[in-house]
């Protein structure tokens, strides 16, 4: 009986699983801002690219 007690009470599987939450989350975030940001870098840079071809021309 002490056993399941204790068992009922031990929280650390509880916490590593928040925290996995938590990194899921922030990886989550971090992969939706980099796509937009790399959509708007190949933009700006598709843009230099043909300004400069057109300069040159």
């Amino acid at each position: 009986m002490k056993f399941l007690n204790k068992l009922r009470r031990n929280e650390e599987g509880a916490t590593a699983i928040e925290y996995g939450l938590i990194a899921a989350l922030i990886a989550v975030a971090a992969i939706t801002a980099m796509q937009s940001l790399g959509e708007e870098l190949s933009t700006t840079f598709n843009t230099l690219d043909t300004t400069m071809a057109d300069a040159n021309a």
